[in-house]
């Protein structure tokens, strides 16, 4: 069976390949999904993709697959672990992580200022597979990011190092970096003004040194045994796919809920009466990454959260068994403790991806308001992917009280906010895909929304 594109997506638990055809028409169309268990831990991802890709051909009833393209996203291997290095906290160093996290990368260190000698202790303990360096306002201070440099340099590490700092300092860092035996890259100020963002020639950057880089990560030396074509960190196809949907459903946030990780990405101005009030400037495309909140590799810290006894009461059941648990749930009892855990991770995650008001109280000017972090009250749709939320039954129930939690001075969505599910579990795939086929790419990520069977029929040309 001949097919246009297979896209692979590697995760922390599950690997599942999908299949595309007749992208090139007026209906492109999803042929199927076949599912394997990731074998990171084998040293051979190939082995938990040749399952999936075995689970597809039996779904699509074929003596054998044969393809164009074969795409893949990953956050296996640990997924694309970061350093970042600026010199303002509230400034350039928000900005390059900004940056980061939205091209789908996992901050393990995050330093402002001077880099001291325990910060780079941490690096070599960390083994980053990238380290940014940041600081100065275009044709400001230069001094901090040039002396950050040369201590990276004198670590005598080999990965790829971006600089995206004041642009006077770029024949510096060039010179700094000339004989270094990694690769140096150079690209714009992630934050060139004051309260100006630039992180989009960053992220960019960032998912071309994953993809020439995640070949050598733990497990995945044989990825492009399969793969011809593009890879993007997971989490950085789910923003690309974000994006591409902003351009017609209009404001949004995608939740999703993974083995590993809960990740919230959100494509949103706000209003404009907080944008009056914000103390530093939000991207319009944000991501946050929940370390901690994964229904299997970390469902002992959501346990925690909620607590054991409390989920045993709800669920009627004397205990749980956590070595028991399977990375994708079989039983109805199994189920509905990965359901409760996914709520959890939700609720958990949007609250630490959204903004709030405060009030500040002056001798002279008395209360004054305002807003920090990230403003979703304008957000028109909570869209819902990841295997948790997507393969379990009424889940959209947990996106729907969402506003619920928006407690106190919160900037969460109001509770007009329209609830979607990523029915055939495809943004992250679809997002890749969008680099290439992006009408195609935009019609099934539609379909999968099943828009249409909301009365909206929105105009999917894209330019």
């Amino acid at each position: 069976m001949k097919i246009d594109v297979l896209v692979a997506e590697i995760g922390s638990t599950t690997t599942v390949v999908n299949a595309f055809h007749n992208l090139k028409s007026e209906n492109p169309v999803f042929l199927g999904q076949g599912q394997g268990v990731t074998s990171v831990e084998k040293g051979d991802v190939t082995i938990g993709l040749h399952e999936a890709m075995e689970d597809l051909r039996r779904k699509l009833d074929a003596s054998e697959i044969t393809y164009d393209r074969f795409l893949a996203t990953s956050s296996a291997a640990g997924g694309l672990r970061m350093t970042v290095h600026g010199l303002v906290h509230d400034m350039t160093v928000k900005a390059s992580r900004e940056a980061a996290l939205g091209a789908g990368a996992i901050i393990r260190l995050v330093t402002s200022g001077r880099l001291k000698k325990s910060d780079l202790r941490r690096i070599m303990d960390i083994r980053p597979n990238i380290i940014m360096i940041a600081g100065g306002l275009d044709h400001g201070e230069r001094d901090t990011a040039l002396y950050n440099a040369e201590k990276i340099l004198e670590l005598g590490l080999s990965v790829p190092v971006i600089y995206a700092g004041n642009t006077d300092n770029r024949d510096d860092i060039e010179e700094i970096f000339a004989d270094y035996p990694g690769r140096l890259y150079v690209t714009d100020n992630v934050y060139p003004q004051v309260d100006v963002l630039q992180v989009e020639p960053a992220r960019r950057i960032i998912q071309e040194v994953f993809e020439e880089n995640i070949v050598h990560a733990k497990g995945m030396e044989k990825v492009h045994e399969l793969v011809n074509g593009r890879i993007l960190p997971t989490p950085g196809a789910v923003m690309e796919s974000a994006k591409v949907l902003k351009e017609v459903l209009g404001d949004l946030m995608i939740i999703d809920v993974g083995g590993a990780t809960t990740d919230v990405h959100s494509v949103t101005r706000g209003s404009e009466e907080i944008a009056r009030i914000l103390l530093s400037p939000e991207p319009e495309a944000k991501r946050t990454v929940e370390g901690d909140l994964g229904v299997y590799v970390n469902r002992k810290n959501l346990i925690e959260r909620i607590g054991e006894e409390k989920i045993c009461q709800e669920l009627k059941i004397s205990g749980i068994d956590l070595e028991k648990l399977k990375p994708i749930p079989e039983t109805p009892l199994e189920k509905e403790i990965i359901r409760r855990l996914t709520r959890e991770a939700v609720f958990a995650s949007v609250e630490r991806h959204a903004g709030t008001v405060r009030n500040l109280y002056g001798e002279s000017s008395g209360r004054k308001s305002v807003a920090e972090g990230k403003d979703l009250t304008e957000v028109k749709y909570i869209i819902g992917t990841g295997g948790a939320l997507t393969r379990l039954e009424n889940m959209e129930e947990i996106l729907s009280d969402i506003h619920l939690q928006g407690r106190g001075q919160k900037l969460y969505p109001k509770k007009e906010a329209e609830v979607l599910l990523d029915t055939d579990y495809l943004l992250a795939s679809l997002g890749v895909l969008s680099l290439q086929n992006k009408e195609a790419a935009l019609k099934l990520m539609l379909k999968s929304l099943k828009i249409e069977d909301k009365g909206s029929e929105p105009d999917v040309s894209v330019h």
